[in-house]
């Protein structure tokens, strides 16, 4: 239990130290003349009374059993800053002063990685609410693998009206309610204003009933009262089997004199002159900027004295217990050396759909921490593990018909720091997901997207369900590495690459079966590309990804029967081949002409490619291997497109 009580004496300091907070953050947004004053005004008694309740270690900010507090509406970040440096976390007053400066600790949304403290990069609004259910499903997890006993933390959410109008949010609600993560506290700053004003413009629904009917407990409390919030996080802090909303009904802007309640204070400064009316209103000197009052920082510094105090303690739970302390070693340094990969001959045909799903389950044996599951879609993505369990107690995640959700709960299951989540859809459902990925992309976290049903092979249901333009999206998202194998064997390959590279990796897959192929080199795939059959004098190089590799080589067969020397270059990785030097690159294509050939856009191949036979439109519905002959994806074509490109 972890009740603070709260008395009437209390009141002045606890005042005090709320604006302290509302002024830090209104002088860091009028320095910067950009920002979000208003809502981190509005929820400073809130901050206030979480400080008593909140277990971190500013240091040692990785400590495992920490509290995990999320800020879902990342423009709040002002309240973020505030926050770290009060209590007491490497972020200095100079660092508030340099609030969204070039080069600063304090960027426009909090961004993981780059400030000690922040948990995650939130900034689209929603998204920080399904991390946090992922933070909570990563600690369920984790109680089952651990131990209830070890693992005791809190995850803590501050949410918006803008992440409860995003679909984002209702889905991963739906997920916790149904998962029961009673360590899930969301607190909902309702204030009932967004950029355009009062929120009833677009919203009439009736929040508490609707996180009622998802399994959650809903709480509510008057936000600017001391005694009522900290009641109801006392009663959120008593275990139930769900997950608990509290809404907390706030005031934007709060003691912004002339401007309290008002829209205007969400996205912009609130000027010089109302800031100093506020301060000389509330007895603060308006002539000082950043001021933090002695008493109020020793105040505040109790938040970092009961963190030590805690981790301590928990530190202390594990001496005595080594092979506990080795088993969280191992899941935080995972042996991906000691993988017993599946052999595929060559003379065989397979999916890489389903090969990957033969890989997935050779790596799941290996590795405790590897955890994750598919959209509704595990038979289909071939992405169960066999004798893995079902989440809560096992490793397959059942995400429902949830992408949106699926994407964000992922990045919050990576950062957790136990585990490696991976997740699964069609290629063309990535579109749901692409929000979640980006912010994947920009925290570099370990989040292994599986896609399969690549190309227009999907076949039968038509243009809805083939992917064109997204694999050439995905390519030019910065730190993802997008894989698309050739075969079974370079599958095994890439995931080698995958498993040892920083950040989010990507796997697209097909869903009709590929013959196994000779040569596949896995330096060559390190390095993104590389040549499967070596032409001398070749006057044309065929480069290509995934099934189309296939079609090269037997393009490569034709055009030499002409007596067209032709080599083929394999290229599972766009995104490694770009990294490499010119020498490297000038290896593989030589002085050859180069035709890339991708069942997709491809439009990104005119890099190294003199012409690309790619999609200029949608797909159709037809059987696949129609499809691939409609669209001019056959040997003679590729073969007539090459002499083309020859002048021949």
């Amino acid at each position: 239990m972890r009740a603070i009580p709260i008395q009437p004496n209390d009141f002045p300091m606890l005042e005090k130290m709320a604006n302290t907070i509302r002024f830090l953050c209104a002088d860091m947004v009028q320095s910067a003349n950009s920002g979000h004053p208003g809502a981190p005004m509005g929820l400073a008694d809130i901050a206030v009374v979480l400080g008593f309740y909140l277990r971190v270690n500013p240091k040692n900010p990785k400590w495992l059993n920490r509290d995990r507090l999320v800020f879902s509406g990342g423009h709040a970040s002002a309240l973020v800053y505030s926050l770290l440096h009060l209590w007491g976390f490497d972020v200095s007053l100079e660092d508030l002063k340099q609030f969204r400066k070039l080069g600063s600790k304090t960027p426009g949304h909090p961004e993981f990685g780059h400030t000690e403290g922040v948990e995650i990069t939130t900034g689209p609004l929603g998204q920080g609410f399904g991390n946090a259910v992922g933070f909570g499903l990563a600690q369920k997890y984790a109680q089952h693998t651990l131990g209830a006993e070890i693992i005791d933390h809190k995850v803590y959410c501050l949410c918006g009206d803008g992440d409860l109008q995003e679909g984002v949010s209702y889905e991963s609600a739906s997920l916790a309610g149904h998962h029961c993560l009673d360590d899930l506290i969301v607190i909902y700053d309702s204030n009932a204003i967004t950029i355009e004003g009062q929120t009833d413009l677009a919203m009439s629904e009736d929040i508490a009933l609707r996180f009622q009917a998802q399994n959650w407990r809903v709480l509510n409390c008057d936000g600017h009262d001391f005694v009522s919030i900290n009641e109801a996080f006392k009663e959120a802090h008593i275990k139930t089997s769900k997950p608990t909303l509290i809404i907390a009904k706030t005031t934007i802007g709060k003691n912004a004199i002339g401007l309290e309640g008002s829209h205007k204070t969400h996205g912009a400064p609130l000027g010089a002159e109302t800031i100093a009316t506020s301060k000389k209103t509330f007895g603060w000197d308006e002539k000082e900027s950043f001021f933090i009052p002695p008493d109020v920082a020793l105040r505040f510094a109790n938040t970092k004295e009961r963190g030590e105090m805690f981790a301590k303690l928990w530190e202390d739970s594990l001496a005595g217990r080594p092979e506990l302390k080795e088993k969280i070693f191992r899941m935080q340094n995972p042996d991906v050396a000691s993988i017993a990969y599946p052999v595929f001959e060559s003379s065989s045909k397979v999916a890489t759909r389903v090969s990957n799903g033969k890989i997935l389950n050779a790596i799941s044996k290996h590795l405790e921490g590897f955890i994750g599951g598919s959209a509704d879609l595990a038979p289909s993505n071939n992405t169960h593990l066999e004798g893995a369990g079902d989440f809560p107690t096992g490793k397959n995640l059942h995400f429902g018909i949830r992408e949106h959700a699926m994407g964000a709960i992922t990045n919050g299951m990576a950062n957790y720091g136990l585990f490696l989540p991976f997740c699964a859809t069609f290629f063309v459902f990535s579109d749901y997901m692409s929000g979640s990925i980006r912010v994947s992309a920009i925290m570099k976290a370990k989040v292994f997207y599986i896609f399969t049903h690549d190309s227009i092979g999907v076949g039968e249901d038509g243009a809805t369900h083939q992917p064109i333009e997204q694999l050439s999206h995905f390519r030019a998202m910065p730190n993802l590495c997008v894989f698309r194998p050739a075969d079974a064997n370079e599958n095994i390959a890439c995931w080698q690459v995958a498993l040892g590279l920083e950040g989010p990796c990507m796997f697209v897959l097909s869903r009709q079966n590929l013959p196994v192929l000779d040569g596949v080199s896995l330096e060559g795939v390190k390095k993104g590309g590389y040549i499967l059959k070596s032409a001398q004098n070749a006057s044309i190089t065929l480069v290509a990804s995934g099934s189309e590799v296939a079609l090269a080589l037997e393009s490569a067969k034709l055009l030499e029967s002409g007596g067209i020397a032709t080599a083929v270059v394999s290229a599972p990785s766009f995104d490694l081949l770009i990294r490499q030097d010119e020498a490297y690159i000038q290896s593989l294509f030589g002085e050859s002409k180069v035709l890339a050939i991708e069942a997709a856009r491809g439009m990104e191949w005119c890099r190294f490619a003199d012409d690309v036979i790619g999609m200029d439109s949608f797909g159709i519905s037809g059987v696949g291997a129609a499809l691939f002959e409609h669209f001019g994806f056959t040997p003679q074509n590729v073969a007539k497109r090459a002499r083309e490109l020859l002048g021949k």
